[in-house]
């Protein structure tokens, strides 16, 4: 059960990271997943343990490591397409 809560809790976090940028998370639900995944480990590599914690994320990590991963993502997506 503790793998879905993290599904959930990552998906949703993605979202908001999405929503603070004012983009779409390519990739709808699942592109959403990915980025607050994403999002957690490299928040937790800039900043671990820091914040709330809800489903094995740290909250503010987990936030702003989604919108950096979204950010380097859509840079790329400029520069190459």
């Amino acid at each position: 059960m503790g793998w879905i809560w993290s599904l959930i809790v990552g998906g949703v976090l993605g979202a908001i990271a999405g929503a603070i940028i004012g983009r779409d998370v390519p990739g709808g639900v699942i592109g959403n997943v990915i980025a607050g995944i994403l999002g957690s480990w490299l928040g937790g590599k800039l900043m671990s343990g820091f914040g709330p914690e809800i489903g094995g994320f740290y909250i503010i990590p987990t936030l702003l490591g989604a919108i950096i991963i979204l950010l380097i993502y859509y840079w790329l997506a400029k520069k190459l397409g």
